[in-house]
């Protein structure tokens, strides 16, 4: 269990720029992780295995990706609980991202908005990341590693899918699975792979681009693809229906998002960017619901956006969603709420009749 209250940590980092305290946090985990003074934030995982896309999921709260963009922080992240745990977005080469100021917080709202633009250290440096993870040197069963992958800002989109292969291509061989990232609204048109023809042509390559991989490497690693929540039913319904079409083994429901209706009037709600936290959680649901519908009982739903509470958490499940995972969530109420939401979702699952 943490020994160090969050709610002080907190306090100190909120006092810094958003970007500083998070590249603080970084370095920070990135140090002490496996180390004794892994003992600061580190929480025991709640044990409450689900079988997902083929992956035994040792409980049903997860990182999203954005915070650990280059895989740093594997072990540090994984030791507060988390029965997964995804790192990213990697484009193929390194970017710097969107100039700076590009991170805010809106406290009264919980929430945060960012224009980052996929800042990450490129393709290879993430790979080295990986597998200088305890999680990958060891190769014990246990937290699951998801890798999320996107295009590089100088690509045109019409050239979009070459980038999403290069990363497959990499990832492939030491992911538990692959998320595509084709919703983040940080990069130029990027939101545009989200259309009827242009997703049935990514989604088209990238299923073929697996089958080849998995002859290669001797194993399928299951592909989900991440969504915005600034969609239509309409909008659900066909990308629904490609996923199924391309065989795809899930979905990531939903990334941030550019509407600002719940946070008029607020310090920085003009800043552009996607917005998360609080204010993005009705428009998940409601997203994660229709897919549901769409898709079925059975076709794998991970539900992000908006997590602050336990409740959220078992809400999130209610909605349709298979398992969760939380971000901005984390930096406000901290490694506890890992095992709040896991433990919450568990006695969920045991009143199910």
């Amino acid at each position: 269990m943490s020994l160090v209250p969050y709610g002080l940590a907190r306090a100190v980092f909120f006092q810094l720029d958003p970007e500083v305290a998070h590249e603080l946090t970084i370095a920070s985990l990135t140090r002490v992780q496996g180390t004794p003074l892994q003992w600061a934030f580190c929480s025991a995982r709640v044990d409450d295995p689900v079988n997902l896309a083929g992956l035994a999921f040792p409980n049903r709260v997860g990182l999203a990706a954005g915070l650990d963009k280059n895989a740093q922080c594997i072990d540090g992240f994984g030791s507060m609980g988390f029965g997964f745990v995804e790192v990213g977005t990697v484009t193929p080469k390194a970017q710097p991202g969107n100039a700076k100021p590009r991170l805010f917080r809106l406290p009264k709202a919980q929430a945060l908005i960012n224009r980052l633009g996929f800042n990450n250290e490129g393709l290879d440096a993430f790979l080295a990341n990986v597998q200088r993870s305890a999680l990958r040197r060891q190769q014990k069963p246990g937290m699951l590693l998801g890798l999320n992958i996107g295009k590089n800002a100088a690509t045109p989109i019409e050239h979009a899918t070459d980038d999403y292969l290069t990363c497959l291509d990499g990832v492939y061989p030491h992911a538990d699975y692959v998320t595509v990232n084709i919703s983040s609204p940080n990069t130029k048109n990027l939101r545009a792979l989200q259309s009827d023809e242009a997703l049935d042509a990514l989604l088209g390559a990238i299923a073929r681009r697996r089958g080849a991989l998995q002859k290669q490497h001797v194993k399928h690693v299951p592909i989900f693809v991440k969504i915005a929540p600034d969609l239509d039913e309409a909008q659900v319904a066909v990308i629904a229906a490609t996923l199924v079409r391309h065989a795809m083994d899930g979905v990531v429901a939903t990334n941030t998002t550019l509407s600002r209706d719940a946070v008029q009037g607020l310090q920085h709600a003009d800043e552009t960017g996607g917005l998360s936290g609080s204010p993005v959680f009705e428009s998940s649901n409601r997203v994660i619901a229709q897919l549901r519908a769409a898709l079925g009982p059975k076709f794998p739903i991970i539900g992000v956006g908006g997590i602050l509470s336990a409740d959220d958490a078992v809400k999130k499940i209610r909605a349709g969603a298979d398992v969760v995972q939380i971000y901005t969530g984390l930096i406000y109420k901290g490694p506890q709420l890992v095992r709040d939401a896991a433990l919450a979702i568990k006695v969920l699952g045991k009143n199910k009749p």
